[in-house]
């Protein structure tokens, strides 16, 4: 499924080539929701953001456009308003956890676009293939932690045997293009951002404290994937191409 997406995209961008009529470029960034699932235990959503700098194909009619963009995402999970209980049965509510992992974001696809409203506004739907390099993560509080307490045994941990630095996945989306000017424009943009491969991987651990327990159990080997919505707002800048016979 992999190859058949992006050479697809490659096919879509060979083609393009010979029509364009120029190119568009610009920022944007918005909110970030991650999720992850830990040993099939959905985890609370974490809200972060994004930065994005991307440049575009412009095609006859502006009906379609291949792209790149490089961009820093802060994706991951937390943990909110749970209630956690100790060997002796006593019940507390621990202050908010947030697993974050600080990634760029190297993306390349294919954009449909077509009319939308009066003028030249266009709405659109893009698919892209992603290529994520971990550049950090704030793991390294649970590691401290774990140091004196082994029921930070149940949170990941900043150890580069589990985390993985390259991963992969596809952006699927859509938005709206709405020129302010000929060369000059906003965009707002929705995408789905799943990785095929596992951000932190991690053996079976035994004896640590339950998180809703506090009985002793073995954690499962963790495998953990990211999943990512985003909100995107932007500015479009165009530099176009005439052909003079």
């Amino acid at each position: 499924m992999k190859r058949i997406i992006l050479s697809i995209l490659i096919l879509g961008a060979l083609g393009a080539q010979g029509l364009a009529q120029g190119s568009a470029f610009g920022v944007k960034g918005g909110l970030t929701i991650g999720l992850q699932q830990w040993q099939g235990f959905q985890q609370d959503p974490l809200f972060k953001y994004h930065g994005i700098v991307f440049i575009e194909s412009l095609t006859e009619g502006n009906a379609f456009g291949v792209f790149a963009q490089l961009g820093y995402h802060q994706k991951g999970s937390a943990i909110r308003n749970r209630n956690f209980a100790t060997f002796n049965g006593q019940v507390f509510r621990p202050a908010a956890r947030e697993f974050i992992f600080e990634n760029l974001s190297l993306t390349a696809g294919a954009k449909q676009k077509f009319p939308f409203g009066n003028g030249d506004s266009k709405a659109y739907y893009a698919l892209g293939v992603r290529l994520d390099y971990t550049i950090d993560t704030n793991l390294d509080i649970y590691t401290r932690e774990l140091e004196t307490n082994r029921f930070y045994a149940n949170f990941p941990i900043d150890d580069t045997q589990f985390i993985r630095e390259i991963n992969y996945g596809i952006t699927l989306g859509g938005g709206i293009e709405i020129p302010f000017s000929e060369l000059v424009g906003t965009m707002i943009e929705f995408t789905v951002n799943p990785d095929f491969s596992y951000q932190y991987e991690q053996p079976e651990i035994p004896n640590v404290p339950d998180l809703i327990t506090g009985n002793s159990r073995t954690i499962p080997e963790r495998r953990i994937r990211n999943l990512t919505f985003e909100l995107t707002v932007g500015f479009r800048f165009l530099r176009k191409v005439e052909y003079i016979d």
